[in-house]
């Protein structure tokens, strides 16, 4: 972890439309590794999932180079964090035998990158 807390930049991708038990695997993957290597990893898998940390890192080192000048090689940077938590879940039904009718959870999430 850095010692100076001003070389840490964030990305939030709010309100996915995805589960965090689906993402959270993927987050795990590249959990403390080099962006570069973060990406390469990610890049490599085809799922949803994947496509969506691989955009919010790709954001944070923007933001990254967008406050420090001097930070133009990704290779510097490191995934500190990744955090992948539950959003709001929108109830839907479902119809059933007899006129009745089930709740389902369309389920959606926050992920949080942090690097330095």
């Amino acid at each position: 972890m850095p010692k100076d807390k001003d070389k840490t930049y964030q990305a939030k991708l709010r309100y996915s439309a995805m589960s965090a038990r689906k993402i959270r695997p993927y987050a795990n993957l590249v959990r403390g590794r080099f962006a570069d290597e973060a990406l390469e990893i990610l890049s490599c898998y085809p799922s949803r999932g994947a496509r969506l940390i691989e955009n919010v890192i790709k954001s944070a080192l923007a933001n990254a180079q967008d406050r420090d000048r001097h930070a133009t090689n990704i290779s510097d940077f490191e995934v500190i964090e990744i955090r992948v938590d539950g959003g709001p879940m929108a109830s839907r039904f479902r119809p059933k035998s007899r006129g009745a009718s089930s709740v389902y959870l369309k389920r959606s999430s926050h992920i949080t990158v942090v690097v330095g």
